[in-house]
């Protein structure tokens, strides 16, 4: 870190008003004002944003262990100025792990068929690009909405994984600070908005695509299985088209298109938890304020309300949901003390945004199901 004050570096009146600046230093693109500040952290970053943003400059604001305050600045990004390689090779990889998955668990194509003609995963290309079809779109509607905004978000990032799905999801990452409430709740409701839209879509054409064939081999093959039983958005669009979403036939399927369209589903009930960085969570602080922070604490308790009632009441097993819904509660409780992005400007929602935020948790609940997973032996 270079120690000579910068003679570039913005000063605009707005900090002097508020901080006393004794030193300017350059760490590579940022720049880092210590001195001491008049007023706390989040105060500090809403009187001088507008004015270092007006400069091109993002701010954050922290305080160091000797007691000085330091104002962050780094120049904003408007958008792509190279490759993202990161992004790239992670979308490759989710690729390769969705079609070998696909290939192996959903189109039944022997591991050793795929050793011999690795190509043969190809066949499983339907069911990728609905997984990550919605994956994608739910991202991207986050990605639209924070440049629109000019909050400055990444590309998404999608994680490879193995079985059932061959990923985990997708995130992007929101690294500028939320200009005000209209702002977090645009981003934060846009991916589950276009994620739905994009799983009513695989949706529809999963069910007219038809029954799918279960080979000989897997019917007499016994084991384990896992059964995923169907969200009510699910059963509604199906009872619409009038289309069956199994069939008592043993040699006959769901065609594997229509886990792109469960994956949609069960990722929205998901990431609509209001809670810390999950869209909920941002969706609730931008219609409700600081008493997100109550919403968020009941969380945890709901959810591992629901695990006690399947254990207890329905008596489960912990691979019959009861474990994932645990898992959930501990996940929400970590994530909770984080919290969601703070506005700037905390004012309040207009009745428009209020209304469409209740829309989008209604259309969550058509997601919910109390058991979503089961594992059973056939």
């Amino acid at each position: 870190m270079s120690e000579a004050a910068a003679t570039d570096h913005p000063r605009p009146p707005e900090l002097d008003a508020v901080f006393h600046c004794s030193e300017v230093r350059r760490d590579d693109d940022r720049i880092l004002y210590y001195g001491i500040s008049d007023v706390g952290e989040r105060e500090l970053v809403r009187r001088v944003w507008p004015a270092f943003r007006e400069a091109g400059y993002e701010v954050q604001a922290v305080t160091t262990d000797s007691g000085l305050d330091v104002l962050v600045a780094r120049p904003y990004s408007d958008g792509l100025e190279a490759i993202p390689w990161l992004n790239v090779a992670l979308l490759a990889a989710t690729v390769l792990s969705t079609l070998l998955v696909g290939a192996t668990a959903w189109y039944y194509v022997p591991l050793s068929t795929i050793q011999e003609t690795p190509l043969a995963v190809l066949q499983a290309w339907p069911f990728t690009a609905a997984v990550l079809g919605v994956l994608l779109t739910h991202e991207l509607g986050h990605y639209a909405l924070g440049r629109y905004h000019g909050v400055d978000v990444s590309l998404p990032y999608v994680i490879p994984f193995i079985l059932p799905f061959g990923t985990m999801g997708a995130i992007i990452r929101m690294r500028g600070q939320m200009p005000d409430r209209e702002a977090l709740f645009d981003i934060g409701v846009a991916g589950p908005l276009a994620g739905l839209a994009a799983t009513v879509v695989v949706t529809v054409i999963g069910l007219s695509l038809g029954p799918f064939a279960v080979p000989p081999s897997v019917l007499g093959g016994g084991g384990q299985v896992i059964v995923f039983n169907n969200p009510p958005l699910l059963d509604l669009i199906a009872a619409v088209l009038n289309q069956p979403t199994g069939y008592s036939d043993p040699t006959q399927t769901a065609h594997p298109v229509i886990m792109g369209a469960w994956v949609g589903m069960f990722f929205t009930v998901l990431n609509l938890l209001p809670v810390g960085q999950l869209d909920g969570g941002h969706i609730v602080r931008a219609m409700v304020g600081q008493r997100q922070e109550t919403v968020a604490a009941a969380v945890p308790a709901a959810l591992f309300g629901i695990a006690a009632y399947l254990y207890f009441v329905r008596d489960l097993g912990l691979n019959e949901s009861v474990g994932l819904w645990a898992f959930w509660g501990l996940f929400s409780a970590f994530i909770a003390y984080r919290g969601p992005a703070n506005p700037i400007d905390d004012s309040a929602l207009g009745p428009k945004r209020i209304a469409v935020g209740v829309l989008t948790f209604a259309l969550g609940l058509l997601c919910f199901m109390l058991v979503p997973i089961q594992v059973t032996t056939i």
